[in-house]
């Protein structure tokens, strides 16, 4: 279990909004990351490679970012082998394509302009990952 912390609970909820927010408003895209990736790779000479670039290095300088403000890395715990967090990624990335759209941009985005889309897809994300965490702990015993 880990420590809840209002503070940085409430910055990073701001920042990503108002990542999605300024994204929308200079690109008119949605900040999903799904498609943001996809997008990267699919498409190298496209004009928009440079804003999905910034986006994901800037997820990914964010934990140096934690780091060189708080004096520690941000603490990551994953309980279970390479092998089922490989294949829980690939399920998920299926699920992605299937959904049109993954957790951020589905829950994030499509949520807040009201999608009725974004919240059929949200809501049965978040069931079927409580029922898979309800099998995995207490039916399967894992």
């Amino acid at each position: 279990m880990t420590e809840f912390t209002p503070f940085s609970a409430l910055l990073g909820g701001a920042l990503i909004g108002v990542a999605t927010v300024a994204l929308m408003a200079i690109h008119g895209r949605i900040a999903g990351i799904n498609g943001i990736v996809s997008g990267l790779f699919a498409m190298p000479t496209s004009p928009d490679w440079g804003w999905r670039a910034a986006f994901i290095a800037g997820m990914i300088a964010s934990p140096i970012a934690m780091m060189w403000v708080t004096g520690s890395m941000p603490a990551i715990e994953v309980p279970v082998e390479p092998l089922l967090l490989a294949i829980g990624g690939f399920l998920v990335g299926i699920g992605a394509s299937l959904g049109s759209g993954c957790t951020s941009g589905h829950g994030v985005c499509g949520i807040s302009r009201l999608s009725a889309r974004s919240i059929v897809a949200t809501v049965t994300f978040m069931a079927t990952g409580l029922v898979t965490v309800f099998v995995m702990r207490h039916v399967i015993g894992g």
